[in-house]
């Protein structure tokens, strides 16, 4: 009965995803209403949700046993698996040329750059003044960011391919480097240059968990899982209510983006902002950047292998106004980690460019 109480979102997710399941065609049919489709997102969002934050649950506990930076991948790669079922899942059900994945890794890279690093920033040193992180692991995150973003989502302009498309050849090459450079960077994080993600005062010693803990950690697993599941189920059903109402409000394609951007965000940028507010800034540096790394040399190979897989189009190129902001972003995400040390104006200068992301959303 504890557990029943505790893991309560798991009954409600699943108890969700089966109705959905069973009566798809009446739900299929009802999505023509438009409060229908509003009710009907509003609630798979909220279950959705509720199920990423017990995500993040289980796998702060994990990090707790097995400490960092191997904490942090945990969470970073749980939420990269909701983000491309998610991606997937729309993309399946939307038409054969999908902007989808552009406009999710623009709006992840502009929402953790600008939004939430800028918030944490923000806030912690409003808080604190003054905070610091380990400049080598910010600049490690930064020198792979960096081409994979400009590569993946502003070169597809230039090349041959019309219309921000890849060639078959320049995807197998962007699926190959993506996957190739982030596990090089794994293995630095994780073995070589592991002091470079931990904290300036953090003791680069070999973790002990806590015995009860250690116990737990295989049912926190199991439980990790368990969650993740649903959401996957779900992912599918999100996307009819979402493409219904980005065509009867004639909204800019780039929201749907937007949305699973949010959606899939949401978890790790809250645990980002209580570590900045904790004081705990090389935990939100890890976090944050560490799941922008993630997406876009995790996501984009899979979404490619998806298209190559079913001959779907996959438009990777950004519009001209988009390109100005990525640039600007990655910018000033260089000058603002290339100190060692953050302060409110940082965050304050990042908030700003996040609410021009916003206004650049609505009207252009």
């Amino acid at each position: 009965m504890m557990i029943l109480r505790r893991e309560w979102s798991l009954i409600l997710s699943y108890g969700t995803a089966a109705v959905f399941y069973l009566f798809h065609q009446q739900m299929l049919e009802r999505m023509e209403s438009p409060l229908w489709a509003t009710l009907a997102f509003a609630w798979l969002f909220a279950v959705i949700l509720l199920s990423a934050f017990a995500v993040v649950r289980h796998s702060e506990i994990l990090a707790s046993v097995v400490g960092e930076p191997y904490g942090t991948l945990i969470l970073t790669f749980a939420i990269t698996a909701i983000e491309v079922m998610m991606i997937a899942a729309v993309m399946l059900t939307g038409p054969p040329v999908s902007f989808l994945a552009r406009d999710t890794m623009f709006a992840v890279i502009m929402i953790v750059f600008n939004g939430m690093a800028g918030l944490a920033l923000l806030l912690g040193g409003l808080r604190y003044h003054e905070q610091s992180y380990n400049l080598q692991g910010a600049n490690s995150f930064l020198a792979v960011i960096l081409p994979l973003a400009v590569i993946c989502l502003i070169l597809p302009n230039f090349t041959e391919s019309p219309g921000g498309t890849l060639s078959t050849l320049h995807e197998v090459f962007v699926i190959v480097m993506s996957l190739a450079l982030y596990g090089v960077f794994l293995a630095m994080q994780t073995l070589s240059h592991r002091k470079y993600f931990l904290g300036p005062n953090e003791p680069d010693e070999p973790h002990t968990g806590n015995p009860a803990e250690i116990l737990a950690a295989p049912w926190h697993g199991v439980l990790l899982v368990a969650h993740i599941v649903p959401i996957v189920l779900l992912s599918k059903q999100i996307a009819l209510p979402i493409e219904f109402g980005v065509n009867l409000f004639n909204a800019p394609e780039a929201v749907v983006g937007f949305l699973v951007a949010v959606l899939v965000l949401s978890p790790e940028s809250f645990a980002a902002l209580r570590s900045a507010l904790a004081n705990q800034l090389q935990r939100s540096v890890n976090l944050l950047l560490g799941s922008v790394l993630a997406s876009i040399s995790l996501t984009i190979p899979a979404v490619l292998v998806i298209g190559l897989m079913t001959e779907r189009t996959v438009i990777l190129g950004l519009a001209p106004v988009d390109t100005i902001m990525l640039v600007l972003t990655l910018a000033l995400s260089m000058l603002t980690f290339a100190s060692g040390r953050a302060n409110a104006l940082l965050g304050a200068v990042h908030l700003l460019l996040f609410l021009a992301y916003l206004v650049l959303i609505i009207e252009r």
